[in-house]
């Protein structure tokens, strides 16, 4: 490092090996922002503290994933965010090499392995952000650059994720093309048949038989759509950088497709059951109607939280997208 200049200015960082590790450092690691927030206030030198492998507190905090520390790094002032983005540690690892690593990796907060491996990618892609073009290309003392360290610590997940996304997208395909044969069958059997002179349906002038045509043409619709997004999930190369937004958002719209398709096929079943056996009673016509959303009911507890995590998983790349397309929103 150069004379008078503080650790990571020169893109290395001076380290005694004796020394321990200081409660900044220990701070960021664990994630304890309200100590990491006091200890700057007091204190603010401290920031320039670094380990005995030379990592300042934006390597510690992006290694364990820490991204509350990394928000409250990036509020202080542009020129010791810099020093601190900067900086390169004993091993030659930038920031985006440590964002890279999987080596404090616990998991995640995901459901599914396919969100896990998005979430990853989308740390790297923030840390990603911060750092000089250059730093990119960067490689470290192992003789590789961010990505490759990410494609190598990663190769494990991502056949976890290609495995899952292929096994859910084949039974989702299955289900929703069994769904459209029935809705497809139910078209041309209609309740009360057809009259044969006319062409017509029997009960074609009540509202229930309106409503289980708009059903059963809704349904069919969405079914083949979703389909269509599994077909496309399965045919794709599954490669990393897909399951950053591609494949992720194609199984939210799957999912959105597929479970309207069973709620409107239950619907369309309970309408021809009503307009068939034409119950009278009044409470009969309610529990036909409660036994119509119970499956639905069911199905929506059990994949609620699945569903919510892709549909937001999906809500955040189109946010981040018209961001990017529009910077002054």
């Amino acid at each position: 490092m150069l004379p008078g200049l503080p650790a990571g200015c020169d893109g290395t960082a001076a380290t005694n090996e004796a020394a321990p590790d200081t409660p900044l450092i220990i701070a960021a690691r664990t994630g304890i922002k309200e100590i990491v927030e006091e200890i700057i206030n007091v204190y603010p030198q401290a920031l320039e503290h670094v380990t005995r492998s030379g990592q300042n507190i934006l390597h510690v905090a992006i290694l364990h994933r820490n991204d509350h520390i990394l928000d409250l790094i990036n509020l202080e002032r542009e020129a010791v965010k810099r020093r601190l983005i900067l900086g390169i540690d004993n091993d030659g690892d930038t920031i985006l090499h440590k964002a890279a690593s999987t080596k404090y990796y616990s998991g995640g907060t995901a459901s599914t392995a396919a969100l896990k491996l998005q979430e990853e990618l989308r740390w790297f892609r923030e840390v990603e952000k911060m750092v000089p073009p250059r730093y990119t290309i960067h490689l470290n003392k192992g003789n590789r650059t961010a990505k490759q360290l990410l494609k190598d610590q990663h190769k494990d997940q991502l056949k976890d994720a290609q495995e899952w996304v292929k096994n859910t997208s084949q039974s989702c395909s299955t289900v929703a093309v069994l769904v459209a044969t029935v809705l497809f069958a139910a078209a041309f059997a209609v309740p009360g048949g057809f009259i044969a002179e006319a062409g017509m349906a029997v009960l074609a002038d009540k509202p229930l038989y309106s409503f289980f045509t708009v059903m059963d043409v809704a349904g069919l619709a969405s079914s083949l759509t979703s389909v269509v997004l599994f077909l496309s999930v399965l045919t794709s190369s599954l490669d990393l950088e897909e399951f950053y937004y591609q494949i992720p958002s194609k199984l939210s719209a799957g999912f959105l497709f597929l479970s309207f398709a069973i709620a409107t096929t239950l619907f369309s079943f309970t309408a021809a059951t009503l307009l068939t056996f034409r119950l009278e009673s009044a409470w009969t016509t309610s529990l036909t109607y409660a036994a119509a959303f119970i499956p639905v009911s069911i199905y929506g507890l059990v994949q609620f939280g699945l569903h919510v995590a892709y549909l937001k998983s999906a809500l955040i790349g189109i946010y981040r997208l018209v961001k990017l397309l529009l910077p002054g929103i």
